[in-house]
């Protein structure tokens, strides 16, 4: 079996219930980690799972025979564990995997301790994680000591704080500062101020309306309302928006020449949402002087909307580019890739993917179904 990172090779099922036999005769082990509030694992040198405390059981609320001989990532459900014969551990994104580089380091009898962000296979959920790993020598064989907590809810708030207390906390002083020019301003200017109180102030409800369907969405709570939507004149509300937005000076937006028309029933704010994510990303990537350039096209029974802007993403960056609280930007951040995959794969029906190169800059796509009568809707357009 091939791997891009960690050995494939799995101990054989003897193997590993001899090994779970082993440790669960060992008189103190079972006693002293399942009085551990955190979940805790045992792993053979294979990386498998011989034991497992009952914090970590009670976590996923399975059984140890559900979980018994599997890697971390495939008893946890990452959506990368089952993509190669190898399993948990062998893909090209395990590279960047606190957990698998984790585990490794102490198989080297070096104890470490990682931060991790896995997405769910069945659920999409996402979850951050901080992993210690330590090793154990019972009976002869080296294990795995794997203590894992969940920090998803710590992660979520200090997001939250550098958006609400540093981000809207700017604009709403911002606000305040043209509230007061008012008193004082000449008539000729006081359009002009009322125009950047408006657009300061619609900022500020953009932003906590965006945090609030981000966790109604992560709690399955989000109401989607469908409408028809004309895929160009759609694409210039974005474009309108992002040309006077912050991260739009010195940029240029452009609508792409051999994009079509055509139209399609979903939730427009959603879209709008997930759009201008693609939107602003690309535009903070980009230098001064530099062009983003939307588009979409029909591609079968979809339309296919893109955002590309010049620079390239560096490859481990791209392993990581949908994990929730990843970001390029800085702690606090990264919450907008992550937002762009769940409301268009949970609750708007596309699919979510982009390319990279040095030469060809990126893209990002979304691609949402087409009415189903795609000729009729290119007619009413």
């Amino acid at each position: 079996m091939k791997t891009e990172f960690a050995p494939p090779e799995r101990a054989s099922e003897k193997s590993v219930e001899e090994q779970v036999v082993s440790l669960l005769h060992h008189p103190y082990i079972e006693k002293l980690y399942d009085s551990i509030s955190e979940g805790l694992l045992i792993l053979n040198p294979e990386r498998q799972i011989v034991y497992a405390n009952g914090s970590f059981l009670s976590a996923l609320g399975v059984d140890f025979k559900a979980i018994k001989g599997l890697r971390p990532g495939e008893a946890m459900g990452c959506i990368h564990a089952f993509e190669t014969e190898g399993g948990c551990g062998t893909t090209e994104f395990c590279r960047e995997c606190g957990v698998a580089q984790a585990i490794l380091s102490s198989q080297k009898d070096m104890p470490d301790l990682k931060e991790c962000r896995i997405l769910q296979k069945d659920s999409g959920d996402a979850m951050d994680l901080q992993v210690k790993t330590s090793q154990l020598q019972v009976a002869g064989i080296d294990y795995t000591v794997y203590a894992v907590r969940d920090i998803s809810s710590d992660k979520r708030r200090r997001i939250l704080e550098k958006i609400f207390f540093h981000d809207i906390m700017n604009t709403a002083v911002g606000v305040r500062g043209l509230s007061e020019l008012l008193s004082v301003s000449s008539p000729e200017t006081l359009d002009e101020f009322r125009n950047m109180i408006y657009s300061g102030a619609a900022k500020l409800v953009d932003e906590i309306r965006s945090q609030r369907d981000l966790a109604n969405a992560e709690n399955n709570d989000l109401q989607v309302q469908h409408v028809k939507i004309h895929s160009l004149a759609f694409l210039n509300e974005v474009i309108d928006l992002y040309r006077s937005h912050d991260v739009g000076h010195g940029k240029a937006l452009h609508l792409d020449d051999e994009s079509e028309e055509w139209m399609l029933e979903s939730d427009k704010g959603l879209l709008f949402r997930v759009l201008g994510n693609m939107t602003k990303n690309a535009l903070e990537a980009s230098q001064p002087g530099d062009t983003v350039t939307l588009g979409c096209r029909r591609e079968g029974d979809k339309i296919r909307f893109s955002v590309h802007n010049p620079a390239f993403m560096p490859r481990n960056v791209q392993l990581q580019v949908f994990q929730r609280s990843f970001s390029t930007k800085g702690a606090g951040r990264g919450l907008g890739t992550y937002s762009i995959k769940l409301l268009s794969e949970r609750y708007l029906g596309g699919e979510v993917f982009f390319t990279s190169s040095e030469k060809d800059g990126t893209f990002f796509y979304v691609a949402y179904p087409l009415l189903k009568d795609a000729e009729t809707a290119k007619a009413a357009v």
